[in-house]
């Protein structure tokens, strides 16, 4: 999809060569594009023009200075004109469960579902981030040890994920591979360890971090 004012540009181009489209099939579909794409343009402007209201009425702009702004007659007319852009904008909204009616009722209730979402979002943004702090540390924790970790197996190769992701681990789906690698290692490790040889030819400082990434893993 270009973006709106080259997609304005070309209906207008579209509908002045109308006449060029040598058959009816070749018309038809055309003219049923344009209808589709003059749809997406007008809601965006609905969506785009509901946020200038809401920014007037932040600077404390009045219903009456609105009224032109919004092609009406009285405060009351631009009132509830901005109520059917709010719907429109928070229909076309992430989350959005259909579409919102035109009535005070509704659109407060929209609202109020659409910041429950942000709020959501926010606290799993700031867990995630609180989760990263701690597994951060214990990741690397576990490669500054893994000449004694290493086991030219499983255990290698989840180390090898870590050392991949951990330095540009900064996305909720970075964290959970990070986290799922972490696990990896310490599963792994305790089976490497039902060898004799692993086991005595493991550091107590690594033993130690992966007991430390065991005891996260448990918490988390």
């Amino acid at each position: 999809m270009p973006d709106d004012q080259e997609l304005f540009g070309a209906l207008r181009y579209l509908e002045a060569h109308e006449a060029a489209l040598n058959t009816q099939d070749a018309r038809q579909k055309a003219a049923v594009a344009r209808v589709t794409l003059w749809q997406y343009l007008r809601e965006q402007a609905d969506i785009h023009q509901a946020r200038a209201v809401e920014d007037a009425r932040s600077a404390h702009v009045e219903w009456a200075l609105l009224v032109p702004a919004l092609a009406v007659n009285a405060p009351s007319a631009a009132y509830n004109k901005s109520l059917r852009l709010r719907a429109a904008a928070l229909s076309s909204a992430p989350g959005a469960e259909g579409v919102v009616r035109r009535t005070p009722e509704a659109v407060l209730k929209a609202q109020r579902m659409a910041a429950a979402r942000a709020e959501a979002v926010r606290r799993a943004e700031q867990e995630a981030a609180q989760r990263h702090r701690l597994l951060a540390p214990v990741a690397a924790r576990l490669l500054q040890h893994r000449a004694s970790l290493d086991d030219g197996d499983d255990v290698t190769y989840w180390l090898d994920e870590i050392e991949s992701v951990l330095p540009s681990c900064e996305t909720p789906t970075q964290l959970v591979s990070l986290a799922t690698y972490v696990k990896a290692v310490v599963r792994e490790v305790h089976i490497a360890e039902r060898s004799t040889e692993y086991r005595t030819g493991m550091t107590d400082d690594a033993r130690a971090a992966c007991a430390a990434a065991a005891e996260l893993l448990t918490r988390g």
